[in-house]
């Protein structure tokens, strides 16, 4: 059917019912680690408006995967030399029943040790998932040692309160962001018995006036000690990713993370391998540091999912230092391209893990040219 058309020059010179043909069939079949069944697999709706000259092709999807999508339809705009205009809506269902306002689903960021790069990772994620198309917000549960106020270039920021009950996120670049780092001077300790420190985080997520989030991000705090595992249990997380490195000791921590999620009834999205190797930036080689496939070797061992792999590259340090993000900074570079694809997976994960979910095929609408 592609070969059919590959000569047309225009949508006026192509039976309307090829087009359609082509369109479908092209959603349907195309396959990658997001649609392992295709793209109408999960879209929660479809429309077809075929006009004299111009397609606009409508999909409600459950998840965000804008960049995937745009790539496909200006593969099939420049293989079958049509114009196929996309129109994206995003719908994306709780995954776990909770009390809290205007937030879908709370996913805790995590590892089993620190100096893995999580917070870091949960920031640029953050990111990531907006450049797909989400409403995100990100909550520091790190108490003791609050990064992301650095992260996100908010150090001396403040937070305010429109109702005198409820503070207001403070706003980064369209990310919306909690932490403990808002409220207590950069050079001030924590000094918190457990139960002290899991009460101001509880604070921290309940009398926050979020607005409308698909995903809230909760950066947490390293381990898998008492105040990790209380705090697991007191928020409403629908599912928790572990960020790791290859490193042996690493490795062995992140099991212990998956283990502490498993206790809670915690379903573990996947691992984000961070660090996973040098890049040269003469000659390009790359160079496995501190061990290699680790984290893929645990993702297959404890039946989950390896997210990604992420370089040890001096700008993401850099950025971060900065209060930067690479998606950003520099959004169409590779690194941006790899967490934007380890935040589609994530997403697509998050989905599947809809409890009794039934994967029915979109409801299919197509208004003929007038």
């Amino acid at each position: 059917m592609l070969k059919k058309l590959f000569s047309r020059k225009s949508v006026a010179k192509v039976n309307v019912d090829d087009v359609e043909q082509v369109i479908i069939e092209s959603l349907q079949n195309y396959r990658s680690e997001v649609f392992p069944q295709g793209i109408l697999a999960v879209a929660l709706s479809y429309q077809l408006d075929i006009k004299s000259k111009k397609i606009l092709l409508s999909l409600v999807m459950p998840f965000p995967c804008e960049s995937e999508l745009y790539l496909l339809i200006s593969t099939l705009n420049d293989s079958l030399n049509i114009r196929i205009t996309l129109d994206i809506a995003l719908q994306v269902a709780p995954i776990r029943k909770h009390g809290i306002s205007n937030i879908r689903n709370i996913v805790a960021i995590a590892s089993g040790k620190g100096g893995v790069g999580k917070s870091t990772t949960a920031v640029n994620l953050a990111y990531a998932l907006m450049a797909e198309g989400a409403k995100v917000g990100i909550l520091d549960a790190d108490i003791y040692g609050p990064s992301i106020p650095t992260l996100l270039g908010l150090k001396k920021a403040k937070p305010t309160s429109a109702d005198g009950k409820h503070l207001t996120p403070l706003n980064a670049n369209g990310l919306h962001a909690m932490s403990i780092g808002f409220l207590v001077p950069e050079e001030d300790a924590t000094v918190w018995r457990g139960p002290m420190a899991s009460s101001a985080f509880s604070q921290l997520l309940n009398e926050t006036a979020w607005p409308e989030l698909d995903y809230l991000l909760v950066d947490m705090p390293p381990g898998t000690g008492d105040i990790q595992l209380t705090l697991a249990q007191k928020m409403p997380v629908a599912a928790a990713v572990v960020v790791t490195t290859p490193q042996d000791i690493a490795l062995a921590d992140a099991v212990k993370g998956i283990a502490m999620f498993a206790k809670v009834n915690v379903p573990v999205l996947g691992i984000i391998e961070n660090m996973s190797y040098h890049r040269c930036e003469q000659c390009g080689h790359q160079s496995a540091l501190f061990g290699q496939d680790g984290g893929k070797n645990i993702a297959e061992q404890y039946k989950t999912t390896l997210l990604g792999q992420l370089p040890l590259a001096i700008n993401i340090r850099q950025d971060a230092d900065q209060g930067k993000s690479c998606l950003l900074t520099n959004s169409a570079g590779e690194l941006a391209q790899e967490y934007r694809k380890i935040a589609r997976k994530m997403a697509a994960e998050l989905y599947a893990h809809v409890d009794n979910k039934q994967l029915n095929s979109a409801d299919i609408i197509i208004q003929q040219p007038v």
